[in-house]
C-alpha cells in the first residue's frame, strides 16, 4: 500500500511540473556527500595512492616523498594491510594519511547489498585500528563507483567519501608511460587538486619514475604536498 501511495504522489508531482533532482557531481558535491577536489587560494596539492601497500612500489614512493618533504594520502586495501603491516606503520610514522579503500577492492556498484558495503569498510577499519590505534576517516570506493547506498553507509560509519580531480586521473594503473603521467599532472596542476595515483601496479615502474619528475617540478612551482584531510581543514578555516 505504501509503495502505491508513493507512486501516486510521484505521478502527481511530475504532472504538476515537479522534477526529481539530477544526481550528478554538482548534486553530491553541493551536499558535501563526495569530495572531488578542494579549491584553495594556497598552492597546496594532495597526492593520493590507491590499492597498496605493495613493497615493490610503496617503499620507493615513500623514499621519494621523504626526499621532497611531501605528505600524501594512501587509500589502502584491508587484505594488504594484513600482508604488509610494516609498510602501513612506515606511512603513519612518516606523517602520511592512511585511508580506507575497502578490504578486497570490491566494486560497490549500484545494487550492492548494504551489508557488503559495510563489511568491506569495517574489515579494513578493524585492521588499521588494530595496527595503528587510529580510525581512518576518509573512504574511496574502488573504481570510483558510488551510489546513495555507499555514501550513506560510509557516512554512518564516520567516513567522508573522497574521489579525485577529474583532470588529475593519471590512469597509471594501465602503465600509459612515464611522460603521459608527468604531462597529466604538471599540465593540469591547480591549487587544491587531488591527484589519483597507485602504489600497486605489478611489473610497472612508470609511477615511480614519473614522481621523480613531478615532485621536484611542482615544488619548484611553489606547491606544498599535503594530505587530503589537510586540504579539507584548510578549506574549513578559509571559509568557516
Amino acid at each position: 500500500m505504501v509503495w502505491r501511495c508513493s507512486a501516486v504522489l510521484l505521478c502527481l508531482g511530475l504532472l504538476c511540473g515537479f522534477q526529481l533532482p539530477k544526481k550528478d557531481r554538482y548534486f553530491y558535491e553541493s551536499r558535501g556527500d563526495i569530495i572531488w577536489e578542494v579549491p584553495l587560494d594556497q598552492k597546496k596539492i594532495a597526492l593520493t595512492f590507491d590499492d597498496g601497500p605493495y613493497p615493490e612500489m610503496t617503499n620507493d614512493i615513500l623514499d621519494l616523498l621523504k626526499q621532497y618533504n611531501a605528505k600524501a594520502t594512501f587509500f589502502v586495501l584491508g587484505y594488504r594491510v594484513k600482508e604488509f603491516p610494516e609498510l602501513i606503520k612506515r606511512e603513519v610514522a612518516e606523517g602520511h594519511e592512511v585511508a580506507n579503500h575497502t578490504y578486497s577492492h570490491a566494486f560497490l556498484t549500484k545494487g550492492t547489498a548494504l551489508s557488503t558495503i559495510q563489511n568491506e569498510i569495517m574489515q579494513t577499519e578493524d585492521s588499521l585500528v588494530a595496527l595503528t590505534g587510529k580510525k581512518p576517516h576518509l573512504f574511496r570506493p574502488p573504481g570510483g563507483f558510488y551510489s546513495d547506498q555507499t555514501i550513506q553507509v560510509a557516512r554512518k560509519l564516520g567516513y567522508t567519501t573522497v574521489l579525485w580531480s577529474w583532470h588529475q586521473d593519471t590512469s597509471d594503473w594501465r602503465s600509459p608511460g612515464v611522460n603521459y603521467i608527468v604531462r597529466k599532472v604538471l599540465k593540469n596542476a591547480r591549487n587544491g587538486d587531488i591527484v589519483l595515483l597507485h602504489d600497486y601496479i605489478p611489473g610497472s615502474i612508470h609511477t615511480v619514475k614519473a614522481l621523480r619528475i613531478i615532485l621536484p617540478e611542482l615544488a619548484r612551482r611553489g606547491f606544498k604536498f599535503v594530505t587530503v584531510s589537510e586540504l579539507i581543514e584548510e578549506k574549513a578555516h578559509a571559509y568557516p
